[in-house]
């Protein structure tokens, strides 16, 4: 990179030149026209180094810009994915009936050898099946704290340690995350994450907290492969700004990162910053100097209530420029003072190199960014066409070749994309969506689905895609990042499974029922809620693993009920559950509510005892009683509820 000689030097050094020749110039007509020449290009070359530092300064600005938004995207979703695991597993947890029962008996049997050994057998059955470091039980009642080795201590209010327990149980969140030495034999106090999920019961009493812990050196480890890989810092912050994991910090040592980098003015716009579904990217000034700055991604994860910080600075950026001009003016100043043909191929070679550095930039970048996403593709929005021999070529080898971009975008869909994901994948990347979400302010699109290379097999695949403005041709650009998710998704998908039923969970139930909505919001769809009738009496009278055994002969009938394509089973309580599916019209829904109501009608039994089960179910239809999860439960919740009123087992259609 380049720097301007300030105007004073310039002048001196034009004036030495003047004066030291001004004889010669007098007799020497030659010698003034290459004076002439030789001013001429030096003048040439101070402009092209103006415009060649402005350009290549910018070049390297997006460069960084690019690089820094796609770090945060690839630590983010790894993040998502390693805590996906022990949230969902802590609050599994939390809500095992056995686990609650067991908790209502521990003030009484506390002491007993035989319940200490089932509370500890409980929590290494978990650690061990699912690799855990921690697995934890605290109770409320007698503050005793278990783990998977037993009873390990007595909580005390006084003690600092315990903290983390009674800010829990005092507090109105049903779960949080801590960062604290594992004082757990064996675990040598190693820094660990805490996963703490309150344990209630029917009444909604705090009957204790139950958690697993991650070692921190996981985490950490991830952020330090990314810094050193792409050169750049990371960390997560709590909600108050305080780093809790990065190359140099921990929660454990109560750090402010807005403090320790000056940057408090950003503070309240990057903390009150909570969408998990897009980035906050902004350039900030440095202490160090008013040119240099820092290029700072951040991204909110719910999961964690953290954020995610990665930073990149100018400083060494600018240095190399500062080297490289420095290099340029000697050279050029020889080149002066020798002959002037030197001059031009000096020049030449000047030219190259700046070809040069820009062409293994953007090298650096391609390879960078393929490191992280299987295909590439550039498209011109504006004038609906492709961009670059690679797009052209895979467009071509698709059976679209000669096609504007958006019959291509039709082709691949039809071709390759599983029915159900056509329409979305079509609506979301056509031109006119993508020019009205870029004149919306979106610079990013995301879309999901499935694909197919031979018409059989199917794996999920990501698009990500960048928006932009292109001054070269005075178009919208977008360039199209396509990943391969399959096992990305198996994972996911494997996380959002209740074990017991092998329907959705409800915080996946709500999620694919959004999406459902969101990406084809012109189909009707049913919304059944269905509850066990008196399913109290079945646990009271005949315990839990008979209860268990209900459950699963209710969910086998409801399963074996709804087997329309696009159907999604849900369960959203402990006996509740929901099946969200797409219908033709209201005679369809009130004909299967029959046959699922009578279905439902069977005694649940096994060899020691039965019991009649029936069911009430309350529906909602889309569009009429609401075009997003929280209205269409609302209104299937209260066609429940008059069920009930009516005497159970049966069903009401919302009207």
């Amino acid at each position: 990179m380049f720097v301007i000689i300030n105007s004073y030097k310039r002048q001196i050094f034009l004036g030495m030149i003047l004066k030291g020749g001004v004889n010669i110039l007098k007799n020497n007509k030659l010698f003034k026209t290459n004076i002439l020449v030789s001013l001429i290009l030096v003048v040439g070359f101070v402009l092209t180094a103006m415009f060649s530092y402005q350009a290549n300064y910018k070049a390297s600005l997006n460069n960084i810009e690019e690089v820094t938004s796609l770090t945060a995207e690839g630590i983010y979703y790894q993040l998502t994915t390693m805590f996906t695991k022990p949230v969902n597993i802590s609050l599994t947890m939390a809500h095992d009936s056995l686990l609650v029962e067991h908790l209502k008996n521990e003030k009484e049997y506390s002491k007993n050898k035989e319940y200490i050994q089932a509370t500890k057998k409980y929590l290494e059955t978990y650690q061990k099946k699912y690799g855990f470091d921690s697995v934890f039980l605290a109770s409320a009642t007698t503050k005793h704290y278990y783990n998977f080795n037993g009873l390990d201590r007595l909580l005390n209010e006084n003690d600092s340690e315990n903290t983390w327990f009674f800010n829990l149980l005092n507090s109105k969140e049903n779960y949080s995350l801590n960062i604290d030495n594992d004082e757990v034999k064996g675990a040598n106090n190693a820094i660990t994450i805490f996963v703490n999920c309150k344990v209630k019961d029917q009444n909604e009493k705090i009957l204790g907290i139950v958690g697993v812990g991650v070692r921190i050196e996981n985490l950490k480890e991830l952020l330090i492969s990314y810094e050193k890989k792409f050169n750049l810092e990371t960390c997560l912050i709590d909600e108050n700004g305080i780093i809790e994991i990065s190359n140099n910090y921990t929660g454990y040592e109560e750090k402010n990162w807005f403090e320790i980098y000056n940057q408090n003015n950003i503070k309240e716009k990057i903390l009150s910053h909570k969408e998990d579904s897009a980035n906050l990217e902004m350039w900030a000034s440095s202490d160090l100097s008013v040119n240099e700055k820092k290029y700072i991604v951040t991204r909110y994860i719910p999961e964690l209530s953290w954020y995610l910080i990665v930073k990149q600075d100018t400083a060494q950026l600018i240095s190399e420029m500062k080297q490289n001009l420095f290099q340029i003016c000697l050279i050029i100043i020889a080149i002066v003072l020798t002959v002037l043909f030197v001059i031009t191929a000096v020049i030449r070679n000047f030219n190259k190199q700046i070809t040069k550095l820009v062409e293994e930039r953007e090298t650096i970048f391609r390879k960078s960014t393929e490191q992280l996403y299987d295909k590439i593709n550039e498209l011109n929005i504006t004038k609906n066409t492709y961009v670059g021999k690679h797009t052209v070529h895979y467009f071509e080898t698709i059976g679209a070749k000669g096609l504007p971009f958006d019959q291509g975008l039709r082709v691949i869909a039809n071709k390759q994309i599983k029915e159900e994901y056509r329409e979305g994948y079509i609506n979301i990347f056509s031109p006119e969506n993508v020019i009205k979400e870029y004149k919306k302010g979106n610079k990013s699109l995301r879309y999901e689905f499935m694909i197919t290379e031979d018409g059989i097999n199917y794996s999920w695949m990501r698009v990500d895609a960048y928006i932009f403005y292109s001054p070269e041709d005075s178009s919208i650009h977008m360039f199209a990042y396509r990943k391969n998710i399959d096992e990305e998704k198996k994972k996911e998908q494997k996380a959002e499974i209740d074990e017991m039923t092998g329907f959705y969970n409800k915080k996946a139930t709500e999620r694919m029922i959004e999406k459902m909505l969101l990406e084809l919001p012109s189909q009707k769809y049913a919304f059944f809620i269905f509850d066990i009738d008196n399913f109290k009496q079945a646990n009271d009278n005949f315990g839990h693993l008979f209860g268990d055994l209900c459950i699963k002969e209710f969910t086998r009938i409801i399963k074996e009920s709804f087997k329309e394509n696009n159907t999604i089973l849900g369960r959203i309580g402990g006996d509740e559950f929901v099946v969200f599916t797409p219908v033709l019209n209201i005679e369809w829904v009130n004909r299967k509510a029959g046959e699922v109501s009578k279905a439902l009608n069977i005694v649940c039994e096994n060899n020691l005892s039965s019991w009649k089960m029936t069911g009430s179910i309350g529906i909602a239809v889309t569009p009429k009683d609401g075009k997003t999860f929280e209205d269409i439960y609302k209104n299937a919740d209260i066609a429940l509820y008059q069920t009930k009123e009516k005497g159970k087992n049966g069903y009401t259609i919302h009207k």
